[in-house]
């Protein structure tokens, strides 16, 4: 059997387009992929994106909620 320090290596000598694809594998292989919640959460996004469109709802820019964050983990 390989290695654990030898497979590492070898994964990272390989082209970015690779890794990428073997990244996505294992972190599917940690987290498989479930049908139903998939389409759940398609469906509220979907939701999301139409709240959005019709300013049902009010966005809050990334850069604001970031400020929060940072200024509460400051305190």
């Amino acid at each position: 059997m390989i290695k654990t320090d030898d497979l590492i290596n070898e994964a990272i000598s390989l082209p970015i387009e690779i890794r990428a694809q073997v990244i996505d594998k294992l972190l599917q292989s940690l987290n498989p992929s479930r049908k139903d919640i998939d389409e759940l959460w398609a469906k509220e996004a979907e939701i999301r994106v139409k709240e959005i469109k019709t300013g049902a709802v009010d966005t809050v820019p990334g850069e604001k909620i970031f400020r929060k964050v940072r200024n509460r983990l400051k305190s």
